[in-house]
């Protein structure tokens, strides 16, 4: 099956594929994915929807502290870390940007705290930018169907972006990670309901 027939085919499946984090600003998304990193969406939404009544910009967020904030996320997990770089990235947004979340990929990915996957996320949903995020799903799907191999995140990205057309890549990204939350588990992944078993490397290789 072709490239083009495996994003057909997801799109088919998951035609209203978008993020599941609530936000309602740039800033206020990149806190979310942040807190995202080995946590689930749903426990992160009710985590910043506490968070965000009264910490919702940089400056807001700043004033909260490390202790205070790590008492805020702490149910997200690995929280002295996060809150360490939720802090970091808003320091520099304040210093460098005046306050504004910047909107470019190269700035995002100056930010103190933010990686890769994070300023990807943040420049294709809240910017609209063409970017492909490789996180723990997009990772194991990717793989898995063929559509790009390697065993880092960067050369899956890599990967994505040479297979994929450059309009699709953030379309792309969320249709991976819905396919990976509902059907390629990375265990037991439902390969009997997949329509895409017969292309997949992981079902040939687990008959």
């Amino acid at each position: 099956m072709s490239t083009q027939a495996i994003l057909e085919e997801l799109l088919r499946l998951y035609p209203d594929a978008k993020p599941a984090l609530r936000y309602s600003s740039p800033y206020e998304l990149l806190v979310a994915v942040i807190l995202s990193a080995q946590c689930t969406d749903e426990r992160v939404n009710k985590v910043t929807a506490e968070l965000f009544k009264e910490h919702n910009t940089p400056e807001t967020m700043l004033r909260l502290g490390q202790e205070e904030l790590e008492r805020a996320i702490y149910s997200c997990g690995f929280y002295r870390n996060k809150a360490a770089h939720i802090l970091s990235a808003s320091r520099d947004i304040v210093e460098k940007f005046g306050g504004e979340v910047p909107s470019t990929l190269s700035d995002l990915q100056t930010l103190a705290g933010v990686g890769r996957k994070t300023a990807n996320v943040v420049y294709s949903v809240a910017f609209g930018g063409d970017a492909i995020a490789v996180d723990t799903h997009v990772f194991r799907v990717a793989n898995r169907l063929g559509l790009a191999s390697g065993k880092t995140p960067e050369a899956v990205e890599e990967g994505l972006m040479r297979a994929i057309p450059k309009n699709l890549w953030s379309k792309a990204h969320h249709l991976l990670i819905w396919h990976g939350r509902l059907v390629c588990h990375s265990q037991r992944p439902d390969c009997k309901s997949c329509t895409l078993a017969p292309c997949c490397r992981y079902r040939a290789d687990n008959p």
